[in-house]
C-alpha cells in the first residue's frame, strides 16, 4: 500500500488512493497505525482520495482514527498532489469534494514540490460568543463552524502559552458543550491585519498549523476582536492569509509534497 506524504506549514497528511483504501477492512485502525509518529509513518491525518475529472472526492480521518469533515490544509495537500500528477501550473485549479462541500482550489505558483494555492472555503456558520467553564475558569469563546466545529478563545498575547494550550484548549476540545468535539484556537490580535494562534485539533492534539483553524480565528478576530476582515494568521508552522469576503472565506498558503511511502505494516 502506497501513501503520499504532504504537509502545509508542518500540518502533515498521508494521502491514500481510494482504491487502496478499499483493500483494508478497518480504515480507522489503518489511520491510527500509519499516523503514529513512533511506530508508523507519522501524520496528523489520513486523507482518502478518489480522483474525479474535476479534481477529487476526499475523506479525512484524524490521527486517532476519528472522522473529520474537512481540513483546509489537507485539502490543499490533495490539490498539490493532483496538480503535480496532472501537470497543473500557475492558473490551474481543481475541485476538491469534502464532507463539508466542494472547495475550489486555485494554483497561484509552483516552486519545486511546493504549491501555493488559494482555496474557497465557503461561509462561516453562526459565529457567536459563549461563556464556558473549563480547567477551573470561565472563558469567553467564539463558537462557529468552518465546515467543521471551531472554538476560538481571544485574549492578550500572554494567554498564548503551552500551559494554556494543554489545559484550556485541550479541555474545550472534549468539553460536554461540544458533543462531537471541536477544534480549538487560542488567538490574539497583534495588529488589525495580523492574528497569532496556537492550535489544539480534535482527534490530534497540538498541530503546527490548521487551515480551518486559521479561518475560524480570522473570523472570530474580525467579528469580536477588532481585526480587519483580511488578515495574516500566524501559527507555529507559519503564516496563512485569510480573506473573509461577502462571497465567503478565501484561504491562501502553500502545501509541499514530501514523497511517496510504501507501507509494510499490518
Amino acid at each position: 500500500m502506497q501513501f503520499v506524504k504532504a504537509h502545509a506549514y508542518g500540518n502533515d497528511f498521508l494521502l491514500l488512493a481510494a482504491a487502496d483504501a478499499a483493500r483494508t477492512p478497518e480504515l480507522p485502525a489503518l489511520a491510527r497505525a500509519v499516523c503514529d509518529r513512533h511506530r508508523g509513518i507519522g501524520a496528523d491525518g489520513l486523507m482518502v482520495v478518489d480522483e474525479t475529472a474535476a479534481g477529487a472526492r476526499t475523506r479525512l480521518l484524524n490521527a486517532d482514527g476519528s472522522h473529520s469533515e474537512i481540513s483546509g490544509n489537507g485539502t490543499r495537500c490533495v490539490a498539490a498532489w493532483l496538480a503535480r500528477a496532472r501537470g497543473l501550473a500557475e492558473g490551474g485549479h481543481v475541485e476538491i469534494e469534502t464532507e463539508a462541500g466542494s472547495k475550489r482550489v486555485d494554483v497561484l505558483s509552483v516552486e519545486g514540490p511546493r504549491y501555493t494555492c488559494r482555496a474557497a472555503m465557503g461561509h462561516p456558520e453562526a459565529p457567536h460568543e459563549v461563556e464556558i467553564a473549563v480547567a477551573g475558569e470561565a472563558v469567553t469563546a467564539v463558537v462557529l463552524r468552518v465546515g467543521n466545529p471551531q472554538c476560538v478563545v481571544l485574549g492578550p498575547a500572554g494567554h498564548l502559552t503551552i500551559e494554556r494550550l494543554h489545559s484550556i484548549a485541550a479541555g474545550l476540545a472534549v468539553h460536554p458543550y461540544f458533543p462531537q468535539g471541536t477544534n480549538v484556537e487560542l488567538a490574539t490580535v497583534e495588529q488589525s491585519d495580523r492574528v497569532r494562534i496556537l492550535i489544539w485539533e480534535r482527534g490530534v492534539g497540538p498541530t503546527e498549523a490548521s487551515g480551518t483553524g486559521a479561518c475560524a480565528a480570522a473570523v472570530a478576530a474580525a467579528a469580536f476582536g477588532g481585526a480587519a476582515r483580511t488578515s495574516d494568521v500566524v501559527a507555529p508552522g507559519g503564516t496563512q492569509r485569510v480573506e473573509w469576503t461577502d462571497d465567503g472565506i478565501l484561504l491562501t498558503g502553500w502545501a509541499e509534497l514530501v514523497g511517496r511511502v510504501e507501507w509494510w505494516g499490518r
